[in-house]
């Protein structure tokens, strides 16, 4: 069963349009749960399951025996997914913006002195390879 025969709360509407998801784009399913349960389960569609075609995150819910109370906790958790992906997105961002500012910045004075000791430290080896210093 597809569509929207109940309503979804205002609050995770609000927090769908911020993220710039619309409900429409969302799949919904009633399903038979799995697991323990004995017939209540085998008997009844009180499984949500939710996925956002475009993306193809999904979300499956049956915590509580109410398909009403799954349907609110699945699409709270659709919404959470998506934030995370979106905070995951924006912290990888920054990581990427703190790596090239760390590759770009002017070496400070003690980091040069210390290449200009390596250098020269790497020409004496070089060159007492070819059997001495020739100044």
């Amino acid at each position: 069963m597809t569509g929207f025969p109940l309503q979804i709360e205002a609050d995770v509407r609000r927090r769908l349009a911020g993220l710039g998801v619309w409900p429409d784009d969302v799949e919904e399913r009633f399903i038979r749960g799995t697991g323990p349960g004995g017939q209540k389960i085998n008997k009844t569609a009180s499984t949500v399951w939710l996925r956002h075609r475009p993306t193809g995150v999904e979300v499956r819910c049956q915590a509580e025996r109410s398909q009403v109370v799954n349907r609110a906790r699945a699409w709270a958790e659709l919404c959470a997914k998506f934030e995370a992906r979106r905070a995951a997105a924006a912290q990888a961002a920054q990581a990427e913006r703190e790596a090239e500012r760390r590759r770009t910045r002017q070496k400070s004075r003690g980091q040069k002195v210390r290449m200009i000791e390596s250098k020269k430290r790497r020409s004496r080896i070089k060159q007492a390879r070819r059997g001495g210093f020739d100044d």
